[in-house]
């Protein structure tokens, strides 16, 4: 799953390579132990185990700047908007969300410090910032890029513990399950159909080892990209002749937003205007974020390969 389009691949590739660490069963701890109040908003302070270890809060944060689009979209969806004080230059969902020009991929301690929080979240330790906010006692917590979909639940339920919104946390973590088991037990069994997930139009790939591919796995389709001579980075680079070659029965679209990708453009390129896909018109032009992402609207991207899916499958 990506954090960023991969307009400069090297750079998005290495991002994708710090996806997954640091995650536990999603469970916080609190210390001391106490009651949670009426308000299901949870006891601080509260121990939080993310990607740079076991983070301490002291207390409910009410001045958060999120550098991550993906901790944005969580926050608002366990109803920590309000909470919310500035977010990140990508973070563009929901509509509400405070947007600056504080990037999470060129992090500036002092700027981040001017916006006076009391936690910051990110998805990426860059330009030492981690280090550089614990050096003037800023709570950071790292939830890199998700490499499977319970880490998903896990930063779900982390931000949860970490806002004071550990209930409606857990109702997001488990309704996004819910429905992601749901679509995967109705998908239509034994039709071995095959697929290419897009990424940019380089063109990148992402295999079935990676975050997406593990999501389209759940459908029983089969990834042309696993065949690639350079799979096992997880973002094979493909050609064009590959692809044309594999004809995968679905082509996604990743790439809608950013450049323009749909069915008519693929079809200008030489030699796609007679893959099956096209033909079958069974090109999935998905939302670019959605595709990218790893919060909750990961059950949106569920629900669009299964409508594709159960459309070829009829």
């Amino acid at each position: 799953m990506r954090p960023v389009r991969t307009a400069v691949a090297g750079v998005v590739l290495g991002v994708l390579a710090l996806a997954g660490c640091g995650q536990t069963d999603g469970a916080a701890t609190s210390a001391p132990p106490a009651p949670s109040d009426s308000a299901g908003q949870g006891a601080f302070p509260a121990t939080i185990q993310a990607g740079n270890g076991a983070v301490t809060i002291a207390k409910r944060p009410e001045h958060i700047v999120s550098l991550s689009p993906t901790a944005t979209e969580i926050l608002f969806a366990i109803g920590a908007g309000a909470q919310v004080a500035a977010v990140d230059d990508q973070s563009d969902y929901p509509p509400e969300a405070p947007k600056t020009s504080l990037s999470g991929f060129k992090p500036n301690v002092e700027a981040i410090v001017a916006a006076k929080p009391d936690l910051v979240v990110l998805a990426n330790d860059l330009e030492g910032v981690v280090a550089g906010l614990a050096k003037v006692g800023v709570p950071v917590l790292l939830e890199p890029s998700a490499a499977k979909l319970d880490d998903t639940y896990d930063q779900i339920r982390d931000l949860g513990a970490a806002t004071g919104n550990a209930a409606k946390a857990d109702e997001v973590a488990n309704g996004v399950k819910q429905k992601i088991d749901a679509l995967a037990a109705a998908a239509p069994k034994g039709k071995e159909l095959t697929y290419y997930h897009e990424l940019d139009v380089t063109p990148y790939a992402a295999t079935s080892s990676t975050f997406i591919g593990q999501v389209y796995s759940l459908f029983g389709l089969k990834n042309i990209a696993d065949e690639a001579p350079d799979a096992a980075g997880g973002y094979p680079k493909l050609s064009a002749e590959f692809i044309a070659k594999a004809d995968p029965d679905l082509i996604f679209l990743g790439d809608t937003k950013c450049c323009g990708q749909n069915a008519a453009a693929l079809a200008k390129r030489p030699g796609w205007s007679g893959l099956s896909a096209l033909k079958e018109d069974r090109v999935v032009e998905l939302d670019d974020d959605v595709a990218s992402r790893w919060g909750p609207r990961v059950a949106d991207l569920a629900q669009a390969v299964s409508d594709a899916v159960q459309k070829a499958a009829s």
